[in-house]
């Protein structure tokens, strides 16, 4: 999903309440959460509960439902940030065919010194190397590829927290 902070082209924010607010707290916490045991914390029925997940997920507040894996017991043992400078007629274009390749996280448009800020997991060196070399350098327009390797991960935020 796409998100334009530059200006807002679309309906107004939903309005939320102290409930919707600790309805989204504790899904962030545990997405796997009951109707039932989610209504005991917050003092609603099941059906009140559900409701308002329900609402909030039309409004588009709630995204989707997921699961986070833990990239190193699956095998993958390289994460990178770089950072790519782009000529400003192929930043779209890059942008559209990174969002698209597996090994990329995250993507992000910025300011200061590099137009694309970006993570990818890789399984070894060797495939990062090969995901430079053979996608990321090939690419129209790039001019600059600064790449940081992560040595340890201290904290890792999933969504955003309210």
């Amino acid at each position: 999903m796409v998100y334009d902070y530059s200006e807002s082209k679309e309906i107004p924010p939903m309005e939320l309440d102290d409930i919707d607010r600790q309805i989204l707290e504790s899904l962030h916490e545990n997405g796997r959460i009951s109707y039932t045991d989610l209504g005991k914390k917050i003092g609603l029925s099941r059906v009140a509960v559900q409701s308002r997940i329900n609402a909030l997920a039309e409004a588009g507040v709630i995204e989707r439902f997921t699961v986070v894996i833990n990239p190193v017991k699956v095998g993958i043992q390289v994460s990178a940030f770089f950072n790519v400078d782009i000529e400003p007629p192929y930043l779209d274009e890059v942008a559209q065919k990174l969002a698209k390749e597996p090994a990329v996280t995250s993507l992000y448009h910025m300011t200061g010194p590099s137009t694309l800020h970006m993570h990818g997991i890789f399984a070894n060196n060797q495939e990062m190397e090969k995901f430079l070399l053979e996608t990321l350098y090939t690419m129209p327009g790039i001019v600059r590829v600064e790449t940081q390797m992560l040595l340890k991960r201290y904290k890792s935020r999933m969504g955003m927290k309210l």
